[in-house]
């Protein structure tokens, strides 16, 4: 039974990684980010272990309304978009990958809602066809700072221009914001039937929403869950929440 139009939506959250999840590792806390961000618009975050059979994850995804696919220390595997490893892309997960494919496949199936942040971002557009940068400071000409310095604990902050057309645009309230970046990887080739609606001044696509159907896919390569107090940030988490209710009123 899906939920009534104003129940609380219940959003699943994988964690960022299986380490973190067995070990409760101090990176581990960065969860609670997302935690905080799904409970401040309304809704209730649900853990999605990663330790899960395939049967496990079908049944809990059945059960809950939407989405939000975390950021991670690893790097989704490149032979998976046809690639040599660069010497700066991180292991693989592969329980981590597993799970977001299941849960990805379920939404799109379903017609529930996913946000995609960061390594979600990128696992996003791998499981739709899509293709990475490995290492935007090797790769990308002249590029900004897109990971914290050494021994900063603060994200660095840059422009992004947004699609005046799209949705993100309209959560902003104008093509021009700014955001917060704490990633090396990014979107190369854009997969199947996503859009890109935001760039960072030096050409890294940092945004995607999803035309191929009524769901409502969004992926953002910075990171709203810690972007606190920022209007557009809390708007974003919002949406996301409204879209489930309204998901679960359809099904």
């Amino acid at each position: 039974m899906r939920p009534a139009p104003y129940s609380v939506a219940r959003i699943g959250v994988p964690f960022r990684t299986l380490e973190e999840e067995q070990t409760g590792a101090a990176k581990a806390r960065k969860i609670e980010f997302y935690y905080r961000a799904i409970r401040d618009a309304g809704a209730e975050p649900v853990p999605v272990s990663l330790a899960q059979d395939a049967a496990s994850i079908r049944r809990l995804a059945e059960s809950l309304d939407a989405f939000v696919l975390t950021g991670s220390p690893a790097d989704v595997d490149p032979a998976r978009y046809g690639a040599p490893r660069h010497p700066r892309t991180a292991p693989a997960d592969p329980a981590r990958e597993r799970t977001d494919d299941a849960l990805l496949a379920h939404a799109f199936a379903a017609g529930k809602p996913v946000l995609a942040v960061c390594y979600g971002n990128q696992l996003l557009n791998v499981h739709l066809g899509g293709s990475l940068v490995q290492d935007i400071p090797g790769e990308i000409p002249h590029p900004l700072q897109h990971q914290k310095p050494e021994g900063d604990s603060r994200d660095p902050q840059h422009a992004v221009r947004l699609d005046p057309g799209s949705l993100l645009a309209s959560l902003a309230g104008s093509p021009d914001a700014r955001i917060n970046s704490s990633h090396h990887q990014s979107i190369r080739r854009p997969g199947s039937n996503l859009r890109v609606v935001a760039h960072a001044p030096d050409g890294v696509i940092e945004a995607v929403e999803w035309t191929g159907g009524s769901n409502w896919i969004v992926g953002v390569q910075w990171h709203p869950e810690r972007m606190e107090g920022d209007p557009f940030a809390a708007a974003l988490f919002r949406e996301l929440v409204v879209a489930a209710r309204h998901a679960g009123v359809r099904l």
